[in-house]
Order: C-alpha cells, then sequence, then structure tokens
C-alpha cells in the first residue's frame, strides 16, 4: 500500500514536486467523470482538468483535512468547470425540469455489438439528463461517492443528493444500463492515452513555471 493522500500532498508542499503525479493519476477517472459531466464535451473537460489539477498545486498549502483530499480536488474540478460553462452554481439551482426517457432499443443479435450500441444509447440518455441530476447520478452512480461526498463536492445538502439521484435512477431506467452487460463503470471511461496527456501537460507547466506551493 503505498503512501495516503495526505502524506504525499505533505511532501509536495515541502518541495517534491513530482509527487504530484501520483496525486493525479490516483484521481484522474474521478476528476475527469465530474468534469465531464458538467460540460459535456471531452476537449474542453481535459482543458480544464489541467487547470483544475493548477489550482489544486497552488493552493494544496490551503487542504486542511477537514474532508478527503479527493473530494477537496473534486469540488476544485467542479468549480471549474462551472467556471468554463459561464454558468456558475447552476448544478446547485433548483429549477430542472425532467425529460422524457427514451424507449430502449431491441436487443442485436450479436452481444458485443449490443453491449456498444447499449452503452452508446446509455451515454446519451446520461447527458440528456438536467444538467444537476446528471452530475449527482455520475459521481454517485458511476464513480461511486458517498452521498456525503457527493454533496461536498457540489455544494448542495445531502438531502438534495438524494433526491436528485432518485429521479435521475427513476428517469434512466435500470434496464437501460443493466442490459447486454452494460455497466455504469464503463461510462465516461478515462483511458491511458488521456490519463498521461493531463499528467504530462500539467507537469510540464508546473517544471516550466518553477512554481512553489
Amino acid at each position: 500500500m503505498g503512501p495516503s493522500d495526505e502524506e504525499i500532498v505533505e511532501r509536495v508542499v515541502n518541495g517534491d514536486v513530482a509527487l504530484f503525479e501520483i496525486l493525479m493519476r490516483r484521481y484522474n477517472q474521478r476528476v475527469y467523470r465530474a468534469v465531464r459531466a458538467v460540460l459535456r464535451d471531452d476537449d474542453q473537460a481535459e482543458d480544464v482538468m489541467q487547470q483544475a489539477y493548477l489550482n489544486a498545486y497552488a493552493h494544496l498549502r490551503q487542504f486542511e483535512r477537514r474532508a478527503q483530499f479527493s473530494t477537496w480536488l473534486t469540488r476544485i474540478a467542479v468549480n471549474e468547470a462551472l467556471a468554463r460553462r459561464g454558468k456558475r452554481g447552476s448544478v446547485a439551482d433548483e429549477g430542472e425540469t425532467m425529460m422524457e426517457l427514451v424507449p430502449s432499443t431491441a436487443p442485436d443479435p450479436e452481444q458485443e455489438t449490443l453491449a456498444t450500441e447499449l452503452r452508446e444509447v446509455m451515454q446519451r440518455e446520461v447527458e440528456a439528463l438536467p444538467d444537476a441530476f446528471r452530475a449527482v447520478f455520475v459521481l454517485r452512480d458511476v464513480e461511486g461517492l458517498s452521498t456525503a461526498e457527493t454533496a461536498l463536492s457540489l455544494g448542495i445538502s445531502e438531502d438534495l443528493v438524494k433526491t436528485r439521484l432518485h429521479r435521475a435512477r427513476t428517469q434512466l431506467r435500470d434496464n437501460l444500463y443493466r442490459r447486454g452487460g452494460v455497466t455504469l463503470e464503463s461510462l465516461y471511461a478515462f483511458g491511458n492515452a488521456r490519463c498521461d496527456r493531463v499528467v504530462d501537460a500539467v507537469m510540464a507547466r508546473l517544471a516550466a513555471a518553477a512554481v512553489q506551493v
């Protein structure tokens, strides 16, 4: 078992900048999914991830361990995504309207083809959710955060997280994402190439700027 997040943060703050890469690789998948749920655009998501990591690095001394580092980092990433979208705070708005569920497609004889098609259908359905529902659903059901962690990440109450998650699940319907071997873990997958690209870009910018925490 490797060093804890807190141990790595302390070492980075004390000058071991290279260790920041460990934190990025630990949470790239979560940060990507959170940002992607807000922006719905891969290229923008990568840009926002890089800026979120730079923001987190610049404020590492302000991490007070009152929440888990992963939650603190996700909150920074969500705020950066909202700022990029130009509608900061919209995830916390109360004015969303429910959208009608599109009927699921008929089964395809080829299992592999079916799984691919259903995954695409599921992703389209998730992206069709109202912004607030989608953010909660991705963090809770796709990334596996707890209700408390999701609430902290999005800046809303735990009761609101529960309400929005229930509505999102109702809209999507369980059978939409369970048929054909499709799993939630396959949604917004963060591949190795994208992971390396984000990490390399952030570390290069830190090295070029010779930034100290």
